[in-house]
């Protein structure tokens, strides 16, 4: 999924650098990412560590990350559903009438065909669900599928907080449930689904991963469709890109982040923190510097590279095509 503030790009630099800081064997730790998005830090020490603590308060990465970190164990009925899903009718529903032209007249966030697609899918998963005929496991793993097969048909430009007047390339092909992999290993995991300020206050581990929202752009209205179709729930969406209620965050506030993350940091039972930033956050360097080593030994790694462009238009708030990530580090 092409995701704003996505660590894929970054992976080898912070798993070295975590590596680098708490040890060479992480074996025997546990490893929390209380931001964790598309889960794509969690998955990467998956196999590394003795158990994985992921959270997020947006509901679609909640799907995600309890197929992508809960999920250890295979799945054997898996294809069978999948295939099952695949052969499905359209069906008009939610999205179709909500966010397909055709159903709307307005909004196009899929092509009709996909749009009921999806409909019909997600209709389906959630009959199985109610009906006990499905695990949560498998639950979790086939509306994944779903999200990430879906958003690869999304007729955006990579977020969701506008529709192209115009169906692209990639939003005309046919919706093919594709299986969202997850790897495979003996470790439980945990995944919540809650505010990482309170949450912080009821877990602990070794090594504490952080990669809050950087600036005032809020991931509920930027992924307000994925919430969507993840809980399928009756609402009335508002305004010309069908928005529905969704939950702000501090740490998209320049009021309120300092504070926030203060208090995050000083709640923390964690030996080893790691926050991903950069140049263009809300928070100065100088400032997350000065909150970090109150309550400890405080270190930096940085590294350079090509920032995340959503589209092509000049017209954006920042224009550099690069940009300087920080990894500040603290060992309380």
């Amino acid at each position: 999924m092409n995701y704003i503030g996505s660590k894929n790009k970054l992976s080898n630099f912070i798993k070295q650098t975590v590596y680098d800081v708490a040890g060479n064997d992480l074996s025997n730790k546990v490893l929390c990412d209380i931001f964790a998005g598309t889960g794509i830090v969690g998955r990467n020490f998956k196999q590394e560590v003795n158990k994985v603590i992921s959270n997020d308060f947006e509901y679609y990465s909640y799907v995600l990350n309890k197929n992508y970190i809960a999920n250890h164990k295979p799945i054997e009925e898996r294809e069978q559903f999948l295939r099952k899903l695949n052969e499905l009718d359209t069906k008009k529903g939610f999205i179709y009438f909500n966010y397909c032209r055709g159903g709307h007249g307005e909004r196009q966030y899929f092509s009709d065909e996909n749009g009921m697609k999806i409909d019909a899918m997600r209709l389906q998963i959630e009959s199985w669900k109610k009906n006990q005929e499905i695990t949560e496991n498998l639950y979790f793993f086939l509306l994944a599928s779903l999200l990430e097969s879906a958003d690869k048909v999304a007729n955006t430009a990579s977020v969701y907080g506008a529709y192209l007047k115009h169906i692209k390339k990639s939003a005309q092909k046919k919706l093919i449930l594709a299986p969202a992999e997850y790897g495979i290993n003996d470790n439980e995991h945990e995944v919540f689904n809650q505010d990482s300020n309170q949450l912080i206050k009821k877990i602990e581990g070794d090594i504490l991963y952080l990669d809050p929202p950087y600036n005032a752009r809020q991931y509920g209205s930027n992924y307000h469709l994925l919430n969507t179709i993840a809980l399928y729930d009756k609402f009335t969406p508002k305004g010309k890109t069908g928005l529905r209620e969704y939950q702000r965050s501090n740490y998209c506030s320049k009021i309120k982040v300092v504070e926030t993350f203060d208090e995050l940091i000083r709640n923390a039972n964690f030996k080893y923190i790691f926050l991903s930033y950069n140049n263009e956050g809300l928070m100065s360097e100088v400032a997350v510097k000065n909150i970090m080593s109150k309550y400890g030994k405080y270190d930096i790694a940085t590294i350079d590279y090509q920032r995340f462009k959503a589209d092509s238009n000049a017209n954006r708030d920042h224009k550099a095509s690069r940009t300087l990530e920080y990894l500040h580090i603290l060992e309380k």
